[in-house]
C-alpha cells in the first residue's frame, strides 16, 4: 500500500471520528429545554408561577370539604369579601374561595384527563397507521374525517343533556371520544415520514418486531414534538372544560367549575356591584393560559433548532 493511500485511510478515519464525538456530544432534548428556559426568562418566570399556582389549587382543594362549601347558606347571601370569607360568597351563601379551589382542582383535573386519554389513542392509534399505512391507515383516517366533521361542542352538550346522572368521569369520557383525532393525524403525519427512513428498514432487516420498531425506534424520535402538543392541548382542553360549565353544559351544578365561577357574571349587577363573584376565577384562567401558552412557545422553540434564541 503507498504512503498516499495510507494518509487518505488515515483522513477518513480522523473524519469519522470526529463525526461519531460530535454526535455524542450532542445536547438531548431535555438539555435544549433546560438551556431554553434559561435564555427565555419569562417562559422560566411562567412555569415557576404555573407550579405553584397548581400546588396552591390542589393543597387548598385537599383541606377543603366539597359538601361543606356547596352547602346552601342563605343568610350569607351576596357577603363581599371580609375577614369571613375572603372573596365574599354567592347567590347560596357559599365561599367563593372555597368554590374558586375546588373548581380549580377540577378543571385542572379534567385538562389532564383528557389530555393523557387523547394522548394515549392517538399515539398508539397514530403509530400505527403511519407505520403500517395501506389499508389501515386508509380506514383509520376516514374515521377521523367523519369525527372531525361532526359537531362536537354540541354532540357534547346533547350527551351531556342525555345521560342521567353523569359524573365529572361521564364528562372526561365524552371529551376523549371527540378530540383524540388531533394527536393521531400528528403522531400518524410524522411516523410517515420516519418509518420511510434507513434505521427503521435496517431494524426490520435485523429482525426487530413491529412493537420496538414503534415505540422504540419511531417514538423517541418523533417525542418532542408529543410534548409540544400536550401542553398546547392541555391549555385548550381547560378552555373547552371551561366552556361548556360557562354555558350549563359541563359538570353537574353540585360540582364546582371555573366556568360556572365564570358564569355567576350572568348575575343581575355582578358586572357592576358585585365583581367577588366572577372576577378571581376569570384572572385564574387568564393567567394559568397565559403561562402555558408562554411554557408551550418555549418547549416549542426547544424542538425546533431555527427557532431557538441559543
Amino acid at each position: 500500500m503507498s504512503r498516499k493511500e495510507t494518509n487518505s485511510d488515515t483522513m477518513v478515519l480522523d473524519i469519522n471520528e470526529e463525526e461519531l464525538k460530535a454526535l455524542s456530544d450532542a445536547p438531548t432534548f431535555w438539555q435544549v429545554l433546560k438551556k431554553e428556559f434559561k435564555m427565555d426568562k419569562l417562559a422560566t418566570f411562567c412555569l415557576v408561577l404555573l407550579i405553584i399556582i397548581f400546588a396552591v389549587i390542589f393543597i387548598g382543594s385537599a383541606v377543603l370539604d366539597q359538601d361543606q362549601v356547596m352547602r346552601i347558606n342563605l343568610r350569607n347571601k351576596y357577603l363581599p369579601p371580609g375577614d369571613e370569607f375572603i372573596l365574599g360568597t354567592d347567590i347560596g351563601g357559599r365561599s367563593i374561595a372555597g368554590q374558586l379551589f375546588i373548581g380549580g382542582r377540577n378543571s385542572l383535573l379534567i385538562g389532564f384527563a383528557v389530555t393523557i386519554f387523547t394522548s394515549v389513542i392517538g399515539i398508539v392509534v397514530g403509530l400505527i397507521v403511519g407505520y403500517y399505512g395501506g389499508k389501515v391507515d386508509n380506514i383509520i383516517m376516514r374515521i377521523c374525517d367523519f369525527i372531525q366533521v361532526l359537531p362536537a361542542t354540541m354532540l357534547i352538550i346533547t350527551f351531556v343533556v342525555v345521560i342521567p346522572s353523569y359524573t365529572m368521569w361521564h364528562f372526561i369520557l365524552i371529551m376523549t371520544a371527540f378530540y383524540w383525532v388531533g394527536m393521531t393525524r400528528l403522531v400518524r403525519s410524522k411516523a410517515l415520514t420516519e418509518s420511510r427512513r434507513d434505521y427503521i428498514n435496517a431494524s426490520k432487516i435485523m429482525g426487530t418486531s413491529d412493537l420496538k420498531i414503534m415505540f422504540g425506534g419511531i417514538f423517541p424520535n418523533i417525542s418532542s414534538i408529543i410534548i409540544v402538543d400536550l401542553i398546547l392541548s392541555f391549555a385548550g382542553n381547560i378552555g373547552i372544560e371551561t366552556g361548556l360549565s360557562f354555558l350549563g353544559f359541563g359538570l353537574p351544578p353540585s360540582t364546582p367549575s371555573l366556568g360556572t365561577l365564570v358564569s355567576y357574571a350572568r348575575t343581575p349587577g355582578a358586572m357592576s356591584d358585585k365583581l367577588w363573584l366572577w372576577l378571581p376565577a376569570s384572572l385564574l384562567i387568564l393567567v394559568m393560559m397565559l403561562c402555558i401558552n408562554y411554557v408551550g412557545q418555549a418547549v416549542r422553540r426547544a424542538s425546533d433548532a431555527k427557532q431557538r434564541l441559543g
